[in-house]
This record gives C-alpha cells, structure tokens and sequence, in this order.
C-alpha cells in the first residue's frame, strides 16, 4: 500500500478548509483517509500539525505532496536526511 500525505478538501463554495491526511494513493482527493495528521485554513494562513503523527508517516516511508511538505516544514516537523530514504534512515 502506497501510503502519501496530502490535503483534503472541506469547506463551501469559495470558502475552502483543507484537512492533512495520510491517504492510500488509490483514493480520491476527498475520499477515505487513514489518519488525520493536521489541518490548514488557507483564508487565515493557519495549520495545526500533530508532529509525532506526520513523523510516524514520514518513517514508514509515506510520499508527500508539494503543499504538504511546506506546511510540514515551516511547522517544525523533521524529514530524513537528503538522498536517504526514510525507511534507511532508521
């Protein structure tokens, strides 16, 4: 199973609200997720992370999506070193 990271979509019409989710690649953007790692409120810049969540993800070797990684990243969240997968890193 190919598990990645990415935002799911919530919210009204032109009022979006995304979700963080560790998602089966197979599944649709809004469809059945795992876990839900954090959220992020675009109108407001805000996101809330569970760390420890994202960091168990990342270990088990789960993909993550361009916009995840930077809201990972500005929140503190730590990722393997360069050119090492996370499975090597243990």
């Amino acid at each position: 199973m190919a598990v990645t990271l990415r935002m799911a979509r919530f919210g009204r019409k032109k009022k979006p609200f995304y979700r963080i989710v560790a998602a089966d690649r197979r599944f649709s953007r809004d469809g059945r997720y795992l876990e839900i790692v954090g959220t992020y409120d675009p109108a407001n810049k805000k996101s809330e992370i569970k760390k420890e969540s994202a960091e168990k993800w990342i270990k088990e070797g789960a993909m993550l999506s361009p916009t995840v990684k930077d809201i990972l990243t500005k929140q503190g969240v730590s990722f393997p070193a360069p050119g090492k997968s996370a499975k090597e890193a243990k």
